[in-house]
């Protein structure tokens, strides 16, 4: 294993740890004065008011969420295929499936109650944190910025950006996340686009070997 894999593991594993830790701070309370002054300064501050915006933000949640959001993902594993073989549409694909299903596990695990700081603007089942949609745009964006041809890179790593703040403000928006939510998810997200990196670059190596 070559020194740039070494790294994306431990990159990875450090941000899974630390999602783990920020969930515990949650749980303990520790993140709950900064949370409220976010949504209170956020929801109720700007736009909150305005009907056009609201509708924006939970268009913009809706696409990261749901069926749209798998029918997304399933897209850019076909375009992946194409650009840079199966095996990296399947580390996209994979590492989609699998922080879904870490964040659903860690949401029963934390158990952290939704926002009450207004009735919420979408419907919610579970619970908080971390937010499910926060991580599904990380691992998604992100990994794809790692696989698109690099003369497609810097336009990649921008609509990461763009997607990764717009899911996330979104969601504090509707009222259903706290911040800390949206960090946590992001953080889980990340770990596995990085994770799934590794993989995906592992294969090249053992081509090439």
């Amino acid at each position: 294993m070559n020194s740039l894999s070494k790294r994306l593991l431990i990159a990875a594993a450090g941000l899974f740890l630390t999602t783990i830790l920020l969930g515990f701070a949650v749980v303990a309370g520790w993140t709950q004065a900064v949370d409220l002054r976010i949504s209170t300064d956020l929801v109720l501050h700007v736009g909150h008011s305005d009907p056009a915006f609201i509708g924006f933000m939970q268009a913009a949640s809706w696409i990261g969420g749901g069926t749209p959001r798998w029918i997304i993902v399933i897209v850019l594993c076909w375009l992946v295929w194409h650009w840079c073989g199966p095996r990296c549409a399947i580390a996209l694909g994979a590492a989609s499936l699998l922080a879904n299903l870490a964040s659903s596990l860690l949401k029963l695990g934390f158990g952290v109650t939704r926002p009450d700081v207004i009735p919420h603007l979408d419907h919610q089942t579970s619970f908080s944190y971390p937010s499910g949609h926060a991580t599904s745009a990380a691992v998604v964006y992100l990994l794809l910025a790692w696989l698109v041809p690099p003369r497609w890179r810097r336009t990649a790593w921008s609509l990461a950006g763009a997607m990764i703040l717009l899911n996330g403000v979104s969601r504090i928006m509707l009222g259903v996340h706290w911040a800390s939510d949206v960090i946590g998810g992001t953080l889980l997200g990340a770990g596995f686009a990085l994770f799934g990196a590794w993989w995906a670059r592992r294969g090249r190596a053992l081509r090439e070997s």
